[in-house]
């Protein structure tokens, strides 16, 4: 089994940590293929961003020469899953819903923490759109931006707990969803601090990828995502 797992940046770091802890979870037999899209912001944190991420995650598996079983796209809260489900017969799972669905097992409520407070909006529409947004208790914000995830750990893990902690303090959070592929790795960490489950979106990604794929499942073609009708595209893919 192949999983393509794609970051929304094109921080080849963060991919590589992205593709260490995919790895870490996956099943024997199981190859995971980390890809880093060729254009976009280097940290991905926006309306603006998140949509230039969606199309460059999309030409990125566009790209890919070889066959797969499944793709992850790992950006939290990012656009461009459902795009991704037009083009590909194979199961698209995003790091989001992944996280969420999977708290939902440990925990009657779960709460995210994310990165910038200006991605608070975008997490809370997707969990909205995906119809999980019922039982979560908060979307908090670690005041962190993604590349400072890499470049103070340390600060990182403290910042994160510090919102998980409040999460569960006050917000009657269950179990927590780190809510940015940066975050990758430090879930242990953060259970430490709070004593609650503390679900990474990639790891859950995988689990579930590897799922639907030994299930035979495949994304429907019947109406939401059947693929897009062949037509003239004006100078697209840009020379």
């Amino acid at each position: 089994m192949r999983i393509l797992v794609v970051n929304v940046n094109t921080t080849k770091s963060i991919t590589d940590s992205i593709g260490e802890q995919a790895a870490s979870v996956a099943a024997p037999g199981t190859e995971i293929v980390p890809l880093t899209p060729s254009f976009g912001a280097e940290s991905v944190e926006g309306n603006y961003e998140s949509y230039l991420a969606a199309i460059a995650v999309m030409e990125t598996v566009r790209a890919y020469p070889e066959p797969f079983d499944a793709v992850i796209q790992a950006g939290y809260g990012e656009h461009g899953r459902e795009g991704l489900q037009e083009l590909l017969d194979v199961p698209v799972v995003d790091i989001t819903e992944a996280a969420a669905s999977t708290a939902q097992f440990v925990g009657r409520t779960y709460s995210v923490v994310t990165s910038l407070d200006r991605t608070v909006p975008l997490i809370e529409d997707r969990l909205r759109a995906a119809g999980l947004s019922d039982r979560c208790a908060s979307v908090r914000a670690s005041g962190l931006a993604v590349l400072d995830l890499e470049r103070d750990p340390q600060a990182a893990v403290d910042a994160i707990a510090e919102q998980a902690v409040r999460a569960v303090r006050d917000d009657r959070a269950e179990a927590i969803c780190l809510g940015c592929g940066g975050m990758a790795g430090l879930a242990e960490r953060v259970v430490a601090r709070t004593g609650v489950p503390v679900i990474d979106g990639v790891t859950a990604a995988v689990t579930i990828a590897e799922s639907l794929v030994r299930l035979g499942l495949k994304t429907s073609k019947v109406r939401t995502y059947a693929p897009p009708r062949p037509k003239q595209m004006t100078n697209w893919p840009p020379a």
